[in-house]
This record gives structure tokens, sequence and C-alpha cells, in this order.
């Protein structure tokens, strides 16, 4: 603003207003930086992440415990082959019926069996200029879910002793509903109320209230599954009369972890 000479001095400008959120204290007296704004308790104005009467600690909490597993799953490829297409379909039609029938003898010990994938497809003449079909490969895949682990091995052999049969497994697991996931998950939370106490005890305060509790939904989409053995366990035919002998199978303990954060409003604390 220009002076008209001749007039008394102009007054200063009045100084600026200070931030939105800051407190009438003097320079570097005001909140933390970074910090937000917004109502704690319903009251206008007040910070969410505390004030020197009400300050807020803000931990995660974290569990990892080991549960037995529940169920046990194997994969079984039943395959045929042969040069006629009709003649493999039969052969495949009748060793899918031989596992399916196999794996339902065990009765409640079998918690699911169910159909997957099933394929038929030419082997076309290596350099041939016609369509000259070589032979024909049929595949169908099943899937068991077991959960009477001591019949586990005897089944795996059993199956693995069928014509042309592979077996894959087991992968074992503990089920969407499981109370272990519900032991994780209060665990957790405990882990933070105990953590955040720590917190305020070291600055010779207490915790008053939980303003926040977020689910980080860390024990995952399901339990981890172990890659089965290369190519796995496979059957022939002209395999030795008899039974096949039983395959001693350790079940893998699960590892189920859960994570929170909490927010905390603490007394004041005593820094004296």
């Amino acid at each position: 603003m220009t002076q008209i000479p001749g007039t008394p001095p102009l007054p200063p400008p009045p100084p600026p207003p200070p931030p939105y959120g800051a407190d009438s204290g003097g320079p570097g007296e005001g909140p933390a930086a970074g910090a937000g704004f917004g109502p704690v308790s319903g009251d206008a104005g007040a910070a969410p992440f505390g004030t020197p009467e009400a300050p807020r600690v803000a931990v995660r909490g974290e569990a990892s415990l080991e549960f037995d597993p529940e169920y046990a799953r194997i994969g079984v490829l039943v395959s045929a082959r042969g040069r006629d297409r009709r003649g493999a379909l039969e052969d495949l039609t009748r060793r899918n019926a031989q596992a399916l029938e196999l794996v339902k003898s065990y009765g409640d010990a079998v918690e699911k069996l169910s159909t997957g994938a099933f394929s038929v497809q030419p082997e076309m003449v290596d350099g041939s200029r016609r369509e000259r079909v070589h032979a024909y490969h049929g595949r169908v895949r099943l899937q068991a879910t077991v959960t009477d682990f001591t019949v586990l091995g005897e089944l795996t052999t059993r199956l693995a002793d069928l014509e042309l049969t592979q077996v894959e497994g087991p992968w074992w697991g503990l089920w969407r509903n499981s109370p272990a996931h519900r032991s994780a998950r209060q665990q957790a939370v405990r882990e933070a109320v105990t953590r955040a106490r720590e917190y305020a005890e070291a600055l010779g305060a207490s915790l008053v209230a939980l303003v926040e509790l977020a689910d980080l939904g860390a024990e995952g989409s399901g339990p981890p599954r172990l890659p089965a053995a290369p190519g796995g366990m496979r059957g022939f035919a002209g395999a030795p009369a008899g039974p096949p002998p039983e395959l001693d199978l350790e079940p893998q303990v699960q590892t189920v972890s859960a994570q929170v954060n909490a927010r905390f409003v603490m007394s004041p604390p005593r820094l004296g």
C-alpha cells in the first residue's frame, strides 16, 4: 500500500491468522507436524490424534499360533491311452469308476469327493502331411478331502496302485470357520492392548478408552499349501498282486496369523 505525502503514517498490517487447528501458543507450540484434525468425542475442532489433555496411542497387535490340521486334500489323476478312441474312453471310464469306488468305500473318513477336469485328445503322427492320429489320451481328475488321518496313508497307496493313476498331495489345512482363526484374532487384540498399556505406563499414564480397532485380514485367503512331490505317486498295469504297503503320513502343523491396528485414548502423561 502506497502512502500519500503529508498524511500520517499508515498502521502496520494485522498479523496473519494462525493455521487451522493450531493452538494459541508461540511458534513450535502447536500440534506435531503431520497431525490430522477432527472430532475426538463429538467436540468440533478436536484433533483425532489426541490433545495434551487426552493424548492418543496407536499400536499394532499381532499373533501367530500353531494348530493341528483339520483336513487333508489329495488329487487323483486317472489316465488312459489307446490307438482307438472308443477303447481309450472305455478304459478311462473303467479306471475312473474303480478310483471313485475305492474312495467311497472309506465312508465318513472322506468329507468330500469331486470330479474336476476331463479331457480326451488325439496324438498326431509326427511328420505326417495328413491328419493321421497315432493314439488317443484321456484324463480325468478327482479330488478327495479326508478328515480321518488314520486311513489317509492306506487310501493314497491303494489309489496309486491302480492302473495309470497318479496321486498328488496331501495338502493339509484348516476349515474357514475353524476356531483356530478366532483364537488368532483374539490373541492379536490382546497383544494390541498389552502394547498400548506398556507405552502408556512408560509415560506414567493409563489407558482410558478404545477409539478404533481395524482388522487387517492378515489370516489370509486360506491355509498355505505344500506342493506335491514331482510326478506324485503312480500306479501301472502289471503291478504285483496283493495289497500295497501303507504310507506313513505325518500331519503338518498349520500356522494361523492375525494383525489388527488399534488406537486408544490415555490419561495425561507425567513428563516431569
